[in-house]
């Protein structure tokens, strides 16, 4: 390649402007990317990166939104993603597409079979599969089922699978929001490796360590415009740069300043605590925890992937995980049994999950409804509900939390990552709990919504109630909590006070007890 010659656009989208009912989602975006190049979409939630990257794939079909794109040349009119994949533009979503019960093969070739049209080519199948797994650096058998690797190996066989499909360019929206720290580096080398082969990629993402790392170019998104876009050649792309340009200041703190306010009172007590898988019930997943949170604290539970953290939590939580589980619980030095989850909530006891689009909310059910959930009877009379009151109830809540909707009445679905997440807290925090178990609560959400979701944890803990914090992001770990437990394999292996902890300190417990089973 000689040095002058100039780089091909691959894509270019012009005035792209896309509205929902009560909300302009994008005004006015340009976005272009080169051939060969890793360009990186960041933003605020609700900035509009996915909704620009559903655009380009025809998720949202030509005509329900104003603009032009333009793609390898030639104006593209996409109608469905068919239309997009077609021509090599192959979108990876944050929720994996992968059928658990399928090979990898079947699954790489789903609605992409090989053979003739009543005849798929077996051999043919996982002899491709063979070659695109080894391209993209995993030694699996094509033959394994899916639901026997793990979510980092599931996120390479999606990328397999886009290369099956002639990917030239890939988008990949929050690759790596529910990877481990090794997982997210063999992922972005991978990236890397694949560009040097020609692969055009965009990624979206909130881990603007990893944006620095592999991006060339950055482009970033406020309020559904286009803010600018940054050179790694030519501008400075630190994280405190790319912060200043999504939230349009500069965020020199991250996490909150508080006044500690932990008191010496005890305010749950989990002890000897065993809890077994649910269909392997020979397998162990929590096994013999003692911890305990006082009022007023954050207490951190730290730990990689599959430590045996959530389902923990969810086993305190009324049992709503789990089989032959064992141990005892003592709230305010009190023994109690929570059999099940109205138990613990009539316990003042609440665990905000981390799934908030499976488990948490009710994506077709408005705000409105979606509040008051876990604590309909002080919105009901005699089983009857009283709407005035609950509308009352989740504006209350909105104003409390900033959540950025129209109105209460708005379907939770139409909402951004982190005002969903608002409004999952709100539901708990209704349901006036002493004790508030968090489950990754900033998991796929910007740094400006976390902030804000940092001052709510703050406020929480001031009024006297405990916060238990789950949270695979060390920094926060360390940003938010007084105490620190440290998870690894079911069992707590380390236990340090945050003011002494570092990010290398919580690793090494981590990795010394990972490496004595070897």
């Amino acid at each position: 390649m000689g040095g002058t010659k100039l780089a091909k656009i691959l894509l270019e989208m012009k005035k792209i402007t896309k509205t929902f009912p009560g909300v302009k989602a994008l005004d006015n975006v340009n976005f272009q990317v080169e051939e060969g190049e890793i360009h990186a979409l960041v933003g605020e939630n609700g900035a509009g990166k996915s909704t620009l990257m559903n655009v380009l794939s025809g998720i949202y079909p030509f005509g329900s939104y104003e603009g032009e794109i333009v793609y390898d040349g030639e104006v593209c009119k996409f109608n469905k993603i068919k239309d997009s994949e077609a021509k090599g533009i192959v979108i990876i979503h944050q929720e994996l597409a992968l059928v658990p019960y399928m090979t990898i093969a079947e699954n790489m070739f789903l609605g992409n079979e090989r053979g003739k049209k009543f005849k798929i080519n077996w051999n043919e199948t996982n002899d491709r599969a063979a070659e695109l797994l080894k391209t993209v650096g995993l030694k699996e058998n094509p033959r394994v089922l899916i639901k026997d690797i793990g979510v980092g190996k599931q996120q390479l066989v999606e990328i397999a699978k886009a290369l099956a499909k002639n990917a030239k360019l890939l988008i990949l929206d929050e690759p790596t929001a529910s990877l481990n720290e090794d997982d997210s580096k063999a992922l972005l080398e991978l990236l890397l490796k694949l560009k040097e082969k020609g692969l055009t990629s965009v990624i979206i993402s909130h881990k603007l360590n990893e944006i620095s790392y592999v991006a060339d170019k950055i482009t970033v998104l406020r309020d559904g415009t286009t803010i600018e876009t940054l050179d790694k050649k030519k501008d400075d792309i630190s994280e405190s740069r790319i912060i200043k340009g999504m939230v349009g200041r500069e965020l020199s703190d991250r996490f909150p300043k508080r006044e500690k306010c932990v008191s010496d009172e005890i305010k749950l007590e989990v002890k000897n605590w065993n809890v077994y898988h649910p269909v392997y019930m020979e397998r162990k997943v929590v096994d013999n925890v003692n911890i305990h949170v006082k009022k007023g604290e954050v207490l951190g539970i730290s730990g990689l992937m599959g430590a045996g953290r959530t389902e923990l939590a969810m086993s305190v939580f009324g049992r709503s995980y789990g089989e032959k589980i064992s141990g005892q619980v003592i709230m305010d030095g009190k023994p109690v049994l929570l059999r099940n989850v109205q138990q613990a909530i009539e316990n003042k006891l609440a665990y905000v999950t981390e799934d908030r689009k499976g488990n948490g909310l009710i994506l077709s059910n408005p705000i409105r409804v979606n509040t008051t959930l876990a604590n309909l009877s002080a919105v009901s009379k005699n089983g009857v509900i009283n709407k005035v009151k609950e509308y009352e109830v989740a504006s209350d809540y909105r104003e409390k939390l900033k959540t950025k909707c129209p109105s209460v009445e708005q379907n939770v679905g139409n909402l951004s990552g982190g005002n969903q997440q608002k409004v999952l807290l709100a539901k708990w925090m209704f349901a006036d709990p002493e004790v508030l178990i968090l489950d990754e609560p900033t998991r796929g959400i910007d740094v400006g919504a976390k902030y804000e979701i940092y001052c709510i944890i703050n406020q929480l803990v001031a009024e006297g109630k405990s916060v238990i914090m789950i949270s695979s992001e060390l920094p926060e770990i360390l940003g938010m909590c007084d105490r620190i437990y440290v998870m690894n394999e079911g069992k707590i292996v380390g236990e340090m006070d945050a003011a002494q902890a570092t990010q290398e300190s919580i690793m090494s417990y981590i990795l010394q007890t990972g490496n004595k089973g070897e």
